[in-house]
């Protein structure tokens, strides 16, 4: 069977950056489950495995448009050390969920302290990178009409209800 949308699709990876180092795998964990074609995964793999079948190899690089999109310097930002008053101790690295302007939620990730502000960057850490991915797929398979309406994979692997 091959992958096409709304095919549940598990698959095993390793994802390196440009330097071959790793930044994630599912080695040791569970393969990542999947509903294709409705963005669940970066729009970079998603298209390389359009078509493929249970058990094939893919590698694909994936350029930042594709992935985590360009790191965008707009998105760093000084905050008033006052706003983490409830944080005992600030520390380079921490995230917190912050709300845009809008109330719109996203992550944060702290990049620099000082006696009056704490610098944070709301790209995603990945942003601005070209990534590797080293994917091997386990299954392929028909969702459920339940597993449609819902928008997710369901079952080992999958979202459990």
């Amino acid at each position: 069977m091959q992958i096409a949308k709304h095919k549940v699709v598990t698959f095993d990876y390793t994802l390196t950056d440009q330097a071959g180092a790793t930044l994630d795998s599912s080695k040791g964990r569970q393969p990542l489950t999947y509903l294709h074609g409705i963005g669940q995964i970066i729009p970079g793999v998603e298209r390389a495995l359009e078509g493929k079948t249970a058990g094939e190899h893919v590698e694909v690089d994936v350029i930042p448009g594709d992935a985590y999109g360009e790191h965008d310097p707009r998105r760093i930002q000084k905050v008033p050390r006052s706003s983490f008053a409830n944080v005992p101790k600030i520390e380079k690295g921490m995230q917190f969920e912050a709300r845009g302007p809008t109330g719109d939620k996203h992550n944060v990730t702290v990049t620099d302290i000082d006696d009056q502000t704490v610098t944070v960057d709301g790209n995603h850490p990945l942003a601005g990178k070209t990534l590797h991915f080293d994917i091997m797929i386990v299954t392929v398979r028909d969702s459920t009409p339940e597993e449609q309406q819902h928008g997710h994979a369901h079952g080992p692997g999958g979202h459990q209800h």
